[in-house]
């Protein structure tokens, strides 16, 4: 896959009209092996082209010059599996170490902001992984212990916390270098095969936003005009997915809940009739509901007066973990619920939840009028109800 995302990094020259520059990259592998070679491969729309190689010296020391006219993507690799990302500007004097056996993940990168960034990320990844591994390795020790499913519990809790956290990270790096070509990278890096970490589904402004930017910065450049028209596609597709999931699940009525609150009163879902009421569905081990919490106080604090609820359903486990997070995002205001059973709730095959954050709007008759607002939509849906 990963070779794949590489070859997208390929395209025409954006600024035709300068003239090359010569790049130097030079470094040191420690730990290599004597008379080891080193390649230099740049990207091309369909293959991976070798346009210089080197031995390294005794003590795994480079270099390569390189005529370069406008910013490409190239790698600097050893073998299939060891190799390093690089953005490489024209006239860049670039030095790094790296130990041999891991060219990815450089000790050291200096005059390329691009490779920096590019490795720094790819650090961040390896963190995750390592996380993400040590809870398999978790996983296999425990197996017999007379406790395992709550010990399984624990685990699947940290490895959403892990997959939160880098998504986090991978939007805060693309916020951060928006008009950078290395937001790409972002965009479709994986934690593992097919576990991606932006979602395209739920994350789609971020595609959005890196499309915007970049068709306006490059608008000549092949990969930004292949992410231009994957982005197009993708949003055409989840907005005719939305609507027509809205359009059979408009005017049919929510099914019922009967949960506790944390003050142990059992509250059903149709005490509510007679107001506008979103049903919330959040955790507070989960990142994004928390992010999304704030919008919900403000829009609470706007239309409560008008008529406007808030049935807010927790997959929490514990009630300590419950009602801290609606004590520290400052949630008291409106109803709360939860069976406390995690994914095992209730709630998760009546409602076919597949992930949180999650909710449907109610009319006052309780019937499901639009789903999986967030953000501005749900301000935008509520004031065109109540205004």
């Amino acid at each position: 896959m990963i070779r794949k995302l590489l070859l997208l990094f390929s395209g025409t020259a954006l600024l035709a009209g300068c003239g090359p520059k010569t790049t130097e990259i030079s470094g040191i592998l420690e730990n290599s092996s004597p008379r080891e070679y080193i390649f230099l491969q740049e990207l091309k729309s369909n293959e991976l082209l070798t346009v210089d190689s080197a031995i390294l010296s005794t003590d795994g020391a480079f270099e390569f010059k390189r005529k370069v006219k406008f910013p490409s993507f190239y790698l600097l690799k050893i073998n299939q599996n060891n190799y390093l990302t690089m953005l490489i500007e024209p006239g860049e004097k670039i030095k790094m170490t790296s130990h041999a056996d891991s060219l990815n993940y450089p000790v050291v990168v200096s005059g390329s902001k691009g490779t920096k960034l590019l490795a720094d990320f790819n650090k961040a990844l390896l963190q995750t992984r390592k996380k993400l591994s040590t809870l398999s390795e978790a996983h296999e020790k425990n197996l017999g212990r007379p406790d395992f499913d709550k010990v399984v519990d624990s685990l699947d809790n940290l490895g959403h916390i892990y997959l939160n956290e880098m998504n986090s990270y991978a939007k805060n790096f693309i916020d951060n270098n928006i008009s950078s070509l290395v937001s790409l990278m972002a965009l479709y890096s994986q934690l593992a095969p097919s576990v991606y970490v932006l979602n395209p589904e739920y994350d789609i402004s971020y595609y959005l936003k890196v499309d915007s930017s970049l068709f306006k910065n490059y608008p000549e450049y092949e990969p930004v005009i292949t992410l231009h028209n994957q982005v197009k596609e993708m949003h055409a597709y989840f907005e005719n997915k939305k609507s027509a999931s809205a359009s059979s699940a408009e005017k049919m009525e929510a099914p019922e809940i009967v949960l506790p609150s944390p003050e142990g009163d059992t509250i059903k879902l149709s005490s509510t009739r007679g107001s506008i009421v979103l049903l919330d569905f959040w955790a507070a081990w989960c990142g994004p509901c928390r992010m999304e919490n704030p919008n919900l106080v403000r829009a609470y604090n706007k239309y409560h007066s008008q008529g406007f609820e808030i049935y807010q359903v927790s997959l929490d486990k514990t009630k300590e973990a419950w009602i801290k997070g609606i004590q520290d995002d400052k949630l008291d205001k409106w109803i709360h619920v939860s069976d406390l059973k995690y994914w095992s709730s209730s709630v998760v095959p009546l409602y076919m939840i597949q992930s949180i954050p999650f909710n449907y709007l109610l009319d006052k008759e309780g019937r499901i009028i639009a789903s999986n607002l967030r953000g501005e939509a749900l301000q935008r849906k509520l004031d065109e109800l109540f205004n």
